[in-house]
């Protein structure tokens, strides 16, 4: 089974893990160019993966329920809020994941230390649901 795992292992890692543990979040974000980077095909609706901590464990198996791409500017508040970090607007969604789009990690992983992000940049929006709790 995949590996899923959300941002960087870390302080994020875990409330994302645990936001999926709780049922806070059902949805996820990345960037096209990302996926593209690392040659890593798009999930399908129904794969399942093993959701990981910032320790490498398993923790969940979660179930893709549906994947789109869209522009950046399309994201709406239904998804921003059901990624469970507590976004009230859609502005406050955009301004946390540009804040991580353009840390210095991803633009490590990407291998472009200026990767920026704007209403254009074609973002993965993927919704789940946890299967299996594995603590």
């Amino acid at each position: 089974m995949p590996i899923c795992e959300f941002a960087f292992p870390g302080p994020l890692r875990d409330r994302l893990v645990e936001a999926v543990l709780s049922g806070a979040k059902t949805s996820t974000t990345g960037l096209l160019a990302d996926y593209e980077h690392e040659g890593t095909p798009l999930a399908e609706v129904g794969e399942r993966s093993v959701v990981i901590d910032s320790q490498g464990k398993p923790v969940a198996i979660i179930e893709v329920t549906d994947v789109s791409v869209v522009p950046l500017a399309e994201v709406d508040l239904a998804h921003a809020v059901d990624e469970g970090e507590g976004y009230a607007t859609v502005e406050q969604w955009r301004a946390g994941h540009e804040r991580f789009w353009h840390g210095e990690e991803m633009r490590a992983a990407l291998g472009d230390p200026e990767f920026t992000v704007d209403d254009a940049t074609p973002v993965i929006l993927e919704r789940f649901r946890l299967v299996v709790d594995l603590r």
